[in-house]
């Protein structure tokens, strides 16, 4: 989803009253180093890189059920709280484990139907939710980061909140120094939306953003034209402009049994979105019933963001 056009400066007078999350409380963080999931402890660690970066991950729309009445999340749903760490930091935020210390803050994240109203109570709880991620941040650099460069991740509500984030404290700001890349895939982004943080083209670049929106074979009728199309995108494979991969090209996709899979799909590059195409056997069956596959930006290509964060970190310590 995206919310390019929801301006920062939205911030300064559309808020809505609300308790802010206490992040000195470890129970307002879904992975922090004194705290991470039991699914995490068996993957081998780069200490190198753990010692030297971090990575501040903000997970996407839990919140999706229409009968549901309520515009924000609440640290009382433990059902949904389940579900932000089994399914978004298992299969999503797990890309980046091995690239440095992880920060993913629980926030009070607005119902999907949230972008259905954007132009008054839908705007309202995104911008409530952002509140929670602006804090998370504040406590963050205040009390972990000492200086350390770092990677921000995210994907659909997760990257509309990252987009305020980095208007706010890092775009033409010093911070922006010690941005190492944004992964901001599942939104739609103009490539020249900041000032000072560009959209990446090529797989070293460090600094930047990159972003991308994923279509099952071809553009649905529904996301794509109103979402998508003309907005910035990367393909994830080569971290490029590259108009199509081959199967061989591409690293890893990390399936529902928790496996990561290699070489499963062709990709083609169209305007403002990455199709792919021509799974092989038996993946094929499983992503037939998708219309799109919003829902796998990143598990879709987990091991090809594993492998460029890596080597985008690898660029920016080397010149530092």
């Amino acid at each position: 989803m995206k919310l390019y056009f929801l301006s920062f400066s939205l911030i300064l007078y559309t808020l809505i009253n609300g308790q802010v999350l206490d992040y000195s409380r470890q129970e307002n963080w879904l992975v922090i180093p004194e705290k991470s999931p039991s699914f995490f402890k068996d993957r081998n660690l780069d200490s190198g890189l753990i010692n030297k970066v971090d990575v501040f991950f903000i997970f996407p729309t839990i919140l999706t059920d229409y009968a549901d009445p309520r515009w924000n999340a609440e640290m009382t749903d433990t059902s949904w709280k389940n579900d932000a760490l089994n399914k978004a930091i298992r299969f999503q935020a797990s890309a980046w484990l091995e690239c440095g210390r992880m920060f993913a803050p629980f926030y009070q994240q607005a119902h999907l139907k949230a972008y259905d109203y954007l132009d008054g109570r839908g705007r309202e709880a995104l911008l409530y939710a952002y509140e929670d991620i602006r804090a998370s941040f504040i406590y963050y650099l205040a009390h972990y980061n000492q200086g350390r460069p770092f990677i921000l991740a995210g994907h659909s509500q997760g990257c509309t909140q990252l987009l305020l984030l980095i208007h706010e404290f890092i775009d033409q700001k010093p911070l922006s120094e010690k941005l190492i890349a944004a992964y901001l895939p599942g939104i739609g982004i103009d490539s020249n939306e900041f000032k000072s943080i560009p959209f990446m083209q090529s797989p070293e670049q460090t600094g930047g953003f990159v972003t991308w929106n994923t279509m099952n074979q071809a553009p649905d009728n529904d996301l794509y034209p109103l979402w998508y199309k003309g907005k910035a995108c990367i393909n994830p494979v080569t971290w490029d402009l590259s108009a199509s991969t081959e199967r061989k090209q591409h690293k890893g996709f990390l399936y529902t049994n928790n496996q990561c899979y290699s070489h499963v799909f062709e990709t083609q590059l169209i305007d403002g979105a990455i199709c792919v195409q021509n799974f092989r056997s038996p993946f094929q069956m499983a992503i037939k019933k998708y219309k799109n596959l919003h829902v796998g930006d990143i598990n879709l290509f987990w091991k090809d963001i594993e492998e460029n964060s890596k080597n985008r970190i690898k660029k920016y310590l080397s010149s530092y």
